[in-house]
């Protein structure tokens, strides 16, 4: 059963709410919505004439808004915190977005991202003279950010060429300026420091916009044709330090110990000094007492000198001397010979070294007892 039947009288199914009536008419409807666009843009609508152009124009219009629509959404855009976004607007510098939700009209305004905390790392290798004529191949690497993105987007046009050359040039500059052993030996910090200062001032004067962080010397070392050679050279310099290093510590080593000699023999010097120095001091102050007892008693005083003298003298010999009364010999004993060492006992001084005061004794009652015999009998056989 089709829409426009009559249903049970109640008139015609038709969704239009028409009666008899056949198909909608699309014109009609697009001059509704063309008057409702019309009425939105501010124009009048116009009569029944002329619907179908009015109706394409009404198309175009939802077609414009739609395409305007899309155009504004496509110009939104997110910034990230390590980003920073250089505008341009018909091509010249506009400003340097932040961080965050940006908008810009697409097809005037144009837009570059620039990382600026990223660390970019750029590798240089170069062959070059040094101050004393040597080729050396030197390896640098260089570490670098971006800090100021308008710089480095419109001031140079390949920022990074620009860095590879300023860094070969800095290189250059600074290796030309020192020896090869500095630069293949302890001199690369000190190289890459100076490396690092002037391509900084390169760089700033290109206004490139690039801040080097480090700069490396990852290698350095003579041509390949020299190579032999030069290793000969650092094994003789190595040697040298050893040998230098050997000297320092047998010098280590000696120089106390002879500084320690040294020391004692001064202080045995000076307490020689002081006890020669004591010594004098006392003898002149015995002199001087005795020379008040001798102004005092002279004759006593000289007998007495005399008797310590000889007692000073002979104390330090162990020969005795017997002179007999009445006699014109003296009597020589050699005490040292006559008895051996008889242990404890034993006098002090040199004179009875090896004999016991009683042995000395018993020696000299024998002696002087035969000394008075043969006096006697000399005297007996003369008075006869």
């Amino acid at each position: 059963m089709s829409w426009n039947e009559p249903n049970g009288g109640n008139g015609p199914r038709d969704p239009w709410g028409g009666k008899d009536q056949g198909p909608p008419d699309l014109d009609e409807a697009l001059r509704k919505l063309q008057a409702q666009l019309n009425g939105f843009f501010g124009r009048r609508s116009g009569g029944s004439s002329g619907g179908s152009g009015k109706g394409m124009g009404g198309l175009v219009g939802i077609v414009a808004i739609v395409a305007l629509t899309i155009w504004g959404l496509l110009g939104l855009t997110q910034i990230g915190e390590q980003e920073r976004a250089v505008v341009l607007r018909l091509g010249e510098y506009s400003k340097t977005a932040q961080p965050g939700l940006f908008w810009y009209p697409r097809g005037i305004d144009t837009l570059t991202r620039v990382n600026i905390t990223q660390v970019r790392s750029a590798q240089f290798r170069e062959t070059m003279l040094t101050q004393d004529e040597n080729i050396v191949d030197v390896s640098m690497s260089v570490q670098y950010v971006i800090n100021d993105p308008k710089n480095f987007v419109l001031e140079v046009r390949d920022p990074e060429r620009s860095l590879q050359h300023a860094a070969q040039s800095a290189l250059r500059h600074v290796v030309g300026d020192g020896t090869m052993a500095l630069v293949l030996t302890e001199g690369r910090a000190e190289i890459a420091v100076k490396v690092r200062e002037r391509l900084q001032l390169y760089l700033r004067n290109y206004t490139t916009g690039i801040n080097v962080q480090k700069v490396n010397i990852d290698d350095a070392s003579p041509p390949t044709q020299v190579q032999e050679a030069f290793d000969d050279v650092i094994k003789a310099r190595e040697d040298e330090e050893r040998v230098k290093n050997e000297a320092e510590s047998y010098a280590n080593g000696i120089v106390p110990e002879a500084r320690g000699r040294a020391q004692r023999i001064e202080e045995e010097a000076e307490a020689y000094r002081q006890q020669v120095i004591a010594k004098a001091t006392g003898e002149a102050k015995r002199f001087d007492q005795l020379l008040d007892e001798y102004s005092k008693a002279p004759k006593v005083t000289r007998e007495r000198l005399y008797l310590d003298a000889l007692e000073s003298v002979l104390s330090k010999t162990n020969k005795v001397m017997v002179d007999v009364e009445g006699g014109n010999n003296v009597m020589y004993l050699p005490l040292d010979k006559m008895a051996p060492s008889a242990g404890s006992g034993v006098l002090p001084g040199a004179m009875s070294r090896g004999l016991t005061s009683q042995q000395l004794r018993e020696v000299t009652d024998a002696v002087t007892e035969q000394l008075r015999r043969d006096l006697n009998g000399r005297n007996q056989r003369g008075g006869r």
